[in-house]
């Protein structure tokens, strides 16, 4: 997915400047190294950008690749969100053998990678059996049949542009599981000093989609949350209105927190208004009682 995600950038780039030459250069990060373990075991966010980051800061890449979702709120001085692309599908998708959500058995087996998606799945099913599953999205299907699950829970965004669609068996609604921060969104990191790379890399920056998650990750780094706690939250730019919905979990799913607010914008993209969005709803998340869930769960 790291590879296709780099892949779509530079070909954005190239279209748009094809003066210009640009190379690959892979890494493999600790969240790519360890695969057998749960990701809100084995640390936060950080696990899939903190060898990019620092490559990034000693200038031996000039620019770093993400999945959105996967990026902590806030970023290692002199580093900054030089482009946010076009978001795809944002929501989560049930691969199964053609069973509906609803129509899983009693007691389901489901393989999915997030205590967040865990939490709501299990707040709509408590019957249910979630275990963790890890690996690319290949890994993960075929894992499907290896290890006998009855269905696993993907990200949307991922299953569409490896053109693995005819594996979805549901895409499920954000009212039973609302996804992760700036889940759908590719970014792309660099200097901030660096004004010649972020003047290019303007040409492929999307700005409704800047604006959406720009609300989500100041949501985020306002409860603190991440990879390690069940907290969801999707913003939406149509039409000049910015809304947002958001949510904190108990893991087992048995409290669900949701707030949500709507912040119209008659003239145009306002992303300090978008990040004021963020911190009122998790505000409102925390009126409700979010902070004594997030502290039962932070290490």
């Amino acid at each position: 997915m790291a590879l296709w995600q780099t892949n779509w950038v530079i070909e954005r780039l190239c279209e748009i400047y094809p003066q210009y030459e640009f190379k690959i250069r892979t890494f493999d990060t600790q969240g790519d190294q360890v695969l057998d373990v749960a990701l809100s075991k084995i640390g936060d966010k950080g696990l899939f950008t903190r060898e990019l980051e620092q490559a990034l800061l000693e200038e031996e890449i000039d620019c770093a690749v993400h999945s959105l979702k996967d990026m902590p709120s806030v970023m290692p001085e002199g580093l900054y969100l030089g482009a946010i692309g076009k978001r795809e599908h944002p929501g989560d998708v049930l691969v199964s053998r053609g069973v509906a959500f609803r129509d899983l058995p009693q007691g389901a087996r489901i393989g999915t990678s997030a205590l967040r998606r865990s939490a709501q799945l299990l707040c709509a099913r408590p019957d249910l059996k979630v275990f963790p599953l890890r690996g690319n999205v290949q890994t993960r299907l075929r894992k499907l049949d290896q290890e006998g699950y009855d269905g696993i829970v993907l990200a949307a965004a991922g299953v569409i542009r490896l053109n693995l669609q005819h594996h979805i068996t549901e895409f499920l609604p954000t009212e039973m599981c609302l996804p992760a921060v700036g889940q759908g969104a590719i970014a792309v990191q660099c200097r901030e000093a660096d004004t010649s790379v972020l003047c290019v890399l303007e040409g492929i920056d999307d700005e409704p989609t800047r604006v959406a998650t720009t609300a989500e990750r100041s949501l985020m780094q306002e409860l603190g949350g991440g990879c390690q706690v069940p907290l969801a939250a999707l913003a939406e730019w149509r039409e000049g209105v910015l809304s947002m919905e958001a949510l904190v979990a108990s893991l087992e799913g048995t409290r669900v927190l949701r707030a949500g607010r709507t912040l119209a914008q008659q003239s145009g993209c306002d992303i300090r208004a978008a990040h004021a969005l963020g911190v009122r709803v998790a505000q409102d998340l925390r009126g409700q009682g979010a902070e004594e869930i997030l502290a039962d769960l932070r290490p």
